[in-house]
């Protein structure tokens, strides 16, 4: 038998030299396996896996709201809610980047990924806050933390690939997910004004709109509106299933796309092909990851970590402190899915049985992950603002992201003393 602690440290070993997570999880899961109940079944058990969940009826509402986000970047749905959150903020300072925030949070609502909407954002607030003076630092981190909250509002594909894996209700995950991205917003907001007050640079605020103005600039809004209530109204009302309101909302995002004479037919195949591309990468890392988890149930592992975490001290407090220091250092060296993949299948046993809400504990983790994705040395958001912005350095980016690191912290530590914020919502369906 292959004790865990190598398999855990050959994963990694493999991960850090550019091994594939998908290769990865299912190479270690199998020999792992293999050691302990022999080849053959290990094989066998390895093709139920794959052969089980790919032709799973839930696992449909991943590429289904994967083509939802392609047709919603192709919308231009983007600039639209960029210019309706200025017109409400523009006379504020900071305001282009407080905008850029709002912004980036009503994009995430139909979009669903942080890398698109940080990707999308770049290319439409980054030219009008360098045009208006702001600095590098701020510009740039008010977009990559922004973007990340693409994973935590619904409809979010990393809430999907837990919910799967821990075989949750992913519609309450989805709710679980509204009022902490709402705190986040605000929590990015407050990081743009300690920002501001930090640099101690006169800002430009422009002239404050009229009422009426700022009104009518929400009319750009309405399709993002409408396509969110249609997706999580559906959803919170059980009118139909996640599964269901995918398809629904992927059909509103293309009639989204055509009728704002964006989407060609030369779009239409590059985002078909894009999310058959998208899709298969996913599957074959939610395959492995769940090809890993086999090995993880039958290796002892779950039980001698759960021993490990009792150092920290006893009660589920503790327990979770120290689950959270992990995900704090893993979030050094591992992009945000890959953490999740490995993290999860060990993780979620010992929270279940220290009594923790598994919705809960999905939203903490898609919380602690966005942290991962603006801290060095993996922000991955950070890395696609520096692919965008090729003349701002990487540590001035990462150097702008402190104060947003910092909200990032405090809500996770009000999620832990205040569960209700994710199970609110959730409880009511």
């Amino acid at each position: 038998m292959i004790e865990w602690p190598i398999g855990i440290a050959v994963l990694i070993a493999l991960l850090l030299v550019g091994m594939p997570i998908a290769f990865s999880l299912t190479l270690i899961g199998v020999v792992g396996t293999a050691s302990i109940i022999g080849m053959k079944p290990s094989f066998a058990l390895l093709g139920a896996t794959f052969f089980d969940n790919g032709r799973s009826y839930t696992l449909t509402v991943m590429p289904l709201f994967l083509l939802m986000g392609n047709f919603v970047v192709q919308s231009g749905i983007a600039r639209e809610l960029y210019d309706s959150a200025h017109a409400w903020l523009r006379h504020r300072k900071g305001g282009l980047a407080l905008a850029t925030v709002a912004a980036c949070g009503g994009f995430s609502s139909v979009c669903g990924s942080s890398l698109a909407t940080a990707a999308t954002m770049s290319k439409i607030a980054l030219p009008s806050m360098r045009r208006f003076g702001y600095p590098d630092s701020l510009a740039t981190a008010s977009i990559a933390a922004g973007g990340t909250l693409g994973i935590l509002i619904p409809p979010s594909v990393i809430l999907v690939f837990y919910g799967i894996m821990t075989q949750q209700n992913i519609g309450k995950l989805f709710m679980a997910g509204i009022l902490p991205g709402v705190i986040g917003i605000l929590g990015y907001s407050i990081a743009v004004m300690i920002s501001v007050r930090l640099l101690k640079q006169d800002l430009p605020a422009e002239p404050k709109l009229s009422l009426r103005a700022r009104f009518l600039a929400l009319k750009g809004t309405a399709g993002a509106l409408l396509l969110f209530i249609f997706v999580m109204g559906g959803i919170y009302l059980g009118i139909f299933t996640p599964t269901e309101s995918a398809g629904m909302g992927a059909f509103g995002a293309f009639l989204l796309a055509l009728f704002s004479g964006r989407l060609k037919l030369a779009d239409l195949g590059d985002i078909l092909y894009s999310t058959a591309k998208t899709t298969a990468m996913m599957f074959f890392i939610l395959f492995g990851a769940l090809t890993f988890t086999n090995y993880v149930n039958l290796s002892g592992m779950t039980a001698d970590i759960q021993s490990a975490l009792s150092m920290f001290g006893d009660g589920p407090y503790a327990t979770i402190i120290a689950i959270l220091i992990v995900y704090l250092l893993l979030g050094c060296v591992l992009e945000g899915l890959s953490m999740i993949t490995l993290t999860v299948p060990i993780f979620y046993p010992i929270v279940a049985a220290q009594g923790f809400d598994l919705i809960w504990f999905g939203i903490f983790v898609v919380v602690i992950t966005e942290v991962s994705y603006i801290t060095p040395p993996v922000g991955m958001n950070a890395f696609v603002l520096n692919t965008v912005v090729r003349d701002v350095s990487l540590r001035t980016i990462f150097s702008g992201l402190l104060p947003f690191v910092a909200m990032d912290i405090l809500r996770v530590a009000l999620l832990i003393a205040f569960p209700a914020i994710a199970l609110f919502i959730p409880s009511m369906m």
